[in-house]
């Protein structure tokens, strides 16, 4: 959201669902990044929101991963150690072929389409600042045709956790590099664009292991 449309927010009392909203937001496109503190009394005067809906918000957050709430401290937005985002990629590993799998054979089409869009618009403009987005949207639109609701949600959480990470590591793929993530994702496209679940997921796989190996080697993006 833009910052006119967050003012417009303001002139009417905001509640805890649609505070939380608009945080997440600001921690998913970096805005809010991992460590920072957040002041309530901030917040409150921020969004013209009273100290119960800011409250109501950050536990929201706190119960997907992405705030850290410390008893009669305060709250910071949350942050990952390297081994703690190593668990989160070999979880992913595990549970987004499954995912991919299930959803394959019951993609719509028009999801399909939309997933090829994607897929060559990320390898047309290499990786720039919309990247972040279009490959998260490109990913989870793979398995939007998966009936696991838990499961989809718990991707999304780990997704969610993990933006601030990604973000910073693709500022760091070498030009001459890039080839690499494109081709896996016409791979993984291609498959699905036949309806092999099998083939996808296990090259989905792969993507995500590859991914979790290269941030492995960038200790230096985490703190702790």
């Amino acid at each position: 959201m833009d910052e006119e449309g967050m003012e417009a927010e303001t002139s009417a009392e905001i509640g805890g669902a649609r505070l939380a909203e608009l945080m997440r937001e600001q921690i998913l496109c970096g805005k809010l990044e991992p460590g920072m503190r957040i002041r309530q009394e901030e917040l409150a005067a921020q969004y013209g929101a009273s100290r119960q809906p800011v409250r109501d918000a950050l536990r929201m957050l706190a119960s997907t991963g992405l705030v850290r709430l410390v008893a009669n401290t305060g709250a910071w937005v949350s942050s990952l150690t390297l081994n703690e985002c190593v668990e989160i990629y070999r979880m992913r590993e595990l549970l987004e072929p499954l995912a991919l799998r299930d959803s394959v054979p019951n993609l719509d089409p028009l999801d399909i389409e939309r997933m090829r869009e994607l897929c060559d618009r990320m390898a047309s403009d290499g990786i720039d600042a919309s990247f972040i987005k279009n490959d998260r949207q490109f990913h989870l639109l793979g398995y939007a045709g998966s009936s696991m609701t838990m499961l989809r949600g718990m991707i999304e959480s780990f997704w969610d956790q993990t933006q601030h990470y990604r973000r910073t590591f693709v500022s760091l793929v070498e030009p001459g590099r890039q080839w690499v993530i494109h081709s896996e994702h016409r791979l993984i496209m291609d498959a699905i664009e036949r309806r092999d679940a099998i083939e996808a997921a296990a090259l989905l796989k792969g993507h995500i292991r590859r991914t979790r190996i290269e941030l492995q080697k960038h200790p230096e993006l985490f703190k702790g």
